[in-house]
């Protein structure tokens, strides 16, 4: 990918689907389609929430939940009062649950939030970890997704072990294309991504990018 695929700022390497409808990397359709064939066969009406972000999407998540117009939670799940906290701690609450834009496996198109929407029908998904706990309403999903999702090239980036990302179940990521886009992804990229972007918050961002990039970019959950 080149750099402005890779932060997002780019689309050519994006397809987007009717049936489902989602957008994702041209090299992860077909693997999708069969994870999501296999899916169904199994009983599940598996549904990618999210796909593709790019960056400007990417861009006005991070503002407004600095802003304090999206909430912030801590790695409990515990809500934030995001106007008590200082710039630095709103950034690291952000990066607890979400990437800085250009930094987003989103933008690879690689990434996929994954549920059942058969479960229960019309039901408007918080992703959150409870749900796909056991006695969950995608807890079952859940489980075949462990078993299954890798035949199809897909792993889970964030299971809290390595990556400063919370545990994300719900969150798979096509393998073979998103570890080329990883790699390629550097510091420098990242950063001139971000020069000229109107970032909240970028007055400590960029001073610590090297730390956040290491943390969580290059740390992922792998194998």
């Amino acid at each position: 990918m080149t750099p402005a695929e890779l932060t997002g700022r780019a689309r050519g390497h994006i397809v987007a689907l009717v049936d489902p409808v989602c957008a994702m990397h041209l090299h992860v359709v077909t693997p999708f389609r069969g994870l999501k064939d296999a899916a169904e066969r199994a009983g599940f009406a598996l549904e990618a929430v999210s796909s593709f972000r790019d960056f400007d999407r990417q861009l006005t998540i991070w503002n407004r939940k600095f802003n304090g117009d999206l909430p912030l939670y801590d790695a409990a799940g515990q809500r934030l009062d995001t106007l008590q906290l200082s710039p630095g701690e709103r950034v690291m609450a952000i990066l607890t649950w979400s990437a800085l834009p250009g930094a987003s496996r989103h933008h690879w198109g690689t990434d996929l939030d994954l549920i059942d929407a058969a479960t229960p029908p019309g039901r408007q998904a918080a992703l959150t970890a409870a749900e796909f706990a056991p006695g969950g309403p995608f807890a079952a999903l859940s489980a075949w997704l462990e078993e299954h999702a890798a035949r199809y090239g897909f792993f889970r980036p964030f299971r809290g072990k390595r990556s400063g990302v919370q545990p994300e179940p719900w969150h798979y990521s096509f393998a073979p294309v998103a570890e080329l886009a990883r790699r390629q992804l550097s510091c420098e990229t990242l950063a001139a991504a971000l020069a000229d972007a109107p970032l909240a918050g970028k007055s400590v961002v960029l001073p610590r990018l090297d730390e956040f990039h290491a943390r969580y970019v290059a740390a992922i959950d792998w194998p």
